[in-house]
């Protein structure tokens, strides 16, 4: 017995689906004598009835049944892939919209989205800078941005930033009036900038971790703030201590504009990841944005 081809099993789909040669026809562009044609030739070469016709109806025999619901899944699959491989001959496009926080955009997406939008300029990418932990598919998001503890695990993460550690700093003018911290704990005695995250709308809790004993600290001061940039620049200026990834602060922390406390309280967290959901084909100038920011040991 000889295979039908692809187009011959997609036309009993057809019909099983709309139970109408008529409407099958219609769908597939065809006549409705050629898709008869057709299935009389599938069904020769199977050596099986696969449709029940009637002067009113035409149905799926047990057979064909069998046969549409194993096939029909297989065949949304084949046409998605040749679409994708396709696309690969053609220019990529598209919008992407990622939403991530700024200091992940300043150290880790904009080094590789700069040489990426020259290679790719039919390819627009949309960067929205929120601290909240987004519903990206309620908000309509291709993907977000967050460290890798804090991506939920129905999402697909790629990470796309090594490790990075936080740090506890303050000025020197605010040194000179208060001792540093010896432990977690002193930072309720001392005067530190907040953050506020818009998710929750609270303020987010210092967290430490040492011997495997996790803290976490919720500081008090005059300032609250939404940016780690204003927040690093706040600290520089002796509004008080700050809580910030170290490679914000360090150039700071080497001239002396800052003096870091805490060390071995701040252990690496996992670094930047990108997650997204589940998707069997997602667009090619996506999958090419997430290859360009995915991070590779050097």
């Amino acid at each position: 017995m000889q295979r039908g081809s692809l187009d011959d099993l997609r036309a009993l789909v057809a019909v099983g689906d709309a139970k109408s040669f008529t409407k099958a026809a219609a769908k597939l562009g065809l006549s409705q004598s050629a898709l008869s044609q057709t299935i009389r030739q599938l069904e020769a070469r199977m050596g099986v009835r696969l449709l029940t016709r009637t002067t009113r109806s035409v149905s799926l025999t047990e057979a064909g049944e069998r046969l549409v619901k194993v096939v029909a899944p297989r065949l949304e699959e084949i046409e998605a892939e040749i679409a994708a491989v396709s696309a690969l001959r053609e220019t990529p496009s598209g919008t992407v919209r990622i939403t991530a926080g700024d200091h992940a955009i300043e150290t880790v997406i904009w080094p590789k989205l700069a040489k990426f939008l020259g290679d790719y300029p039919d390819i627009k990418v949309e960067l929205a800078i929120d601290y909240g932990l987004t519903d990206i598919a309620a908000e309509r998001y291709d993907a977000g941005v967050r460290w890798g503890e804090q991506v939920a695990r129905d999402m697909i993460a790629v990470r796309i930033g090594p490790d990075v550690c936080s740090a506890v700093v303050g000025s020197p003018s605010y040194f000179a009036r208060r001792p540093p911290p010896r432990t977690p704990q002193d930072l309720i005695e001392h005067v530190c900038i907040n953050l506020r995250l818009p998710t929750h709308g609270g303020l987010y809790a210092w967290e430490f971790e040492r011997d495997g004993r996790e803290v976490k600290v919720r500081v008090e001061g005059q300032l609250i703030l939404n940016g780690v940039f204003q927040i690093r620049n706040a600290a520089m200026a002796g509004f008080g201590l700050a809580y910030m990834p170290v490679d914000l602060a360090q150039a700071a922390i080497d001239d002396g504009r800052l003096v870091r406390v805490l060390e071995d309280w701040c252990p690496p967290w996992s670094g930047y990841h990108l997650y997204y959901p589940s998707r069997r084909q997602p667009p090619a100038a996506f999958a090419l944005l997430v290859e360009a920011l995915r991070y590779r040991e050097s």
